[in-house]
C-alpha cells in the first residue's frame, strides 16, 4: 500500500489521481475528511482505505510492515496562522511521527516542505543544506517547515529514501476549496466571471512596479511528476527545490488567464492587505541545479501552457484531476 496525507487536500488530491495512472490500486488516503468542498477532489477515485488523521499514527504503528512508501502532502499551509502551538501539533510533532516509523521500518518518506523557508530570500533560493540554521522564515508556517527540515538532517536513525521538497508556488487543479491561499489564477478566473476584471496588490516598494512582483509558479501536473519520479528512481536523499527555475511577474500570470479566456486584459491595482504586507515576498525563483544533476530530466510546463492548460480543461468547468 502507499499512503498519501492530506490526500484530499490540493497537491495530495493530485498526487492521488497520478498514482492511479501509473498503475497503483492499494491507496490509503489519510485527511480529517471535515469539508464537503475538499472531499470533491478524491470523488471517482478508486482508494483502498480512508483514515482520519488522528487515528493514522496508531494506525500506521500496527500496518507498517503493509505500507511502501509515504507521501505526507498534509500540513497546515495557511501563511497567515499566527497560533505556534498549531503548527507545532500539525507541521512538526505529527511530521517526526511519521518519520520515526518510516526510519524505524525502513519505508520511503517524501513530505511537503515550502520555499517558504527561505523569507525573503537573504541567503538566495538555494536546497544547500548547510544554510537552513541561516534562513530567516517570515511566518510561523514557513519556520515550522524549517524546523523539520532542520530536524530531520539531524537525524542518525532515517528512512531509506527520504526527500523534504520545498514547493514554490504550485497552482492548478483541486485548489477550489483554498479560499484566500488559492492560486492567482484562480482567483482572476473568479474575479472575471463576477466583474470582468482583475486586481492585483499594488506594490510597496519603490524597486517594483505594480504587477511586476514575481514568482516562480510551478504547475500541479509538473509537482507530482517529480514526486513520483522521486518514489521510482530514489535519487540521494535530501531537501530539493521544486519550481521551475524560472520567476514570472503576477502580471504575467493575470493577463495569460485573461488570454486563456480570449479576452483581454483589464487589470488594476489594490493595496496589499496590511496583515501580509510586512511579509509579502517580492521574488522568489528556484535554483533547479540539484534536482537536475540527481537525474530529473523531463521539461516544465511553461507558464503560459500551465495556465492554458488549466483554465480551459479545469477552471472554466471547474472540473477535478
Amino acid at each position: 500500500m502507499i499512503v498519501v496525507t492530506g490526500a484530499a487536500g490540493f497537491i495530495g488530491s493530485c498526487m492521488v489521481a497520478k498514482l492511479l495512472q501509473e498503475g497503483k490500486q492499494q491507496i490509503v488516503v489519510v485527511d480529517d475528511f471535515s469539508r464537503a468542498d475538499k472531499n470533491k477532489n478524491l470523488e471517482g477515485k478508486a482508494i483502498e482505505k480512508r483514515i482520519h488523521r488522528d487515528e493514522f499514527i496508531n494506525w500506521f504503528n500496527d500496518h507498517s510492515a503493509q505500507v511502501e512508501a509515504v507521501f505526507h502532502m498534509g500540513a497546515r499551509t495557511d501563511t497567515t496562522e499566527k497560533d505556534w502551538a498549531i503548527f507545532q501539533v500539525l507541521n512538526l510533532d505529527y511530521t517526526k511521527a511519521l518519520w520515526n516509523i518510516c526510519a524505524t521500518h525502513q519505508i520511503p518518506f517524501i513530505y511537503a516542505s515550502s520555499a517558504a523557508t527561505y523569507g525573503l530570500g537573504e541567503q538566495g533560493y538555494n536546497d544547500d543544506h548547510d544554510v537552513l540554521e541561516q534562513l530567516a522564515p517570515l511566518n510561523p508556517y514557513g519556520k515550522s517547515k524549517n524546523d523539520f527540515d532542520i530536524w530531520a538532517l539531524q537525524q542518525s536513525q532515517q528512512p531509506p529514501h527520504w526527500y523534504g521538497l520545498k514547493f514554490f508556488n504550485v497552482y492548478g487543479p483541486n485548489e477550489y476549496h483554498k479560499g484566500r491561499m488559492a492560486s492567482v489564477i484562480f482567483h482572476t478566473v473568479r474575479q472575471i466571471k463576477s466583474t470582468g476584471g482583475m486586481k492585483l496588490f499594488r506594490s510597496h516598494r519603490e524597486d517594483y512596479e505594480n504587477g511586476q512582483q514575481s514568482r516562480d509558479f510551478v504547475y500541479v501536473k509538473d509537482v507530482i511528476d517529480i514526486l513520483y519520479w522521486l518514489y521510482s528512481d530514489s535519487p540521494e536523499n535530501g531537501l530539493y527545490n521544486l519550481g521551475t527555475g524560472k520567476a514570472r511577474s503576477f502580471w504575467d500570470l493575470a493577463s495569460n488567464t485573461f488570454k486563456a479566456m480570449n479576452l483581454e486584459p483589464n487589470i488594476s491595482f489594490i493595496d496589499t492587505p496590511e496583515d501580509i504586507r510586512d511579509t509579502y515576498q517580492y521574488f522568489t525563483e528556484a535554483n533547479m541545479n540539484k534536482l537536475r544533476n540527481a537525474g530529473y530530466t523531463a521539461a516544465f510546463y511553461s507558464l503560459e501552457d500551465g495556465i492554458e492548460d488549466y483554465v480551459t480543461n479545469y477552471l472554466l468547468e471547474e472540473a477535478i484531476f
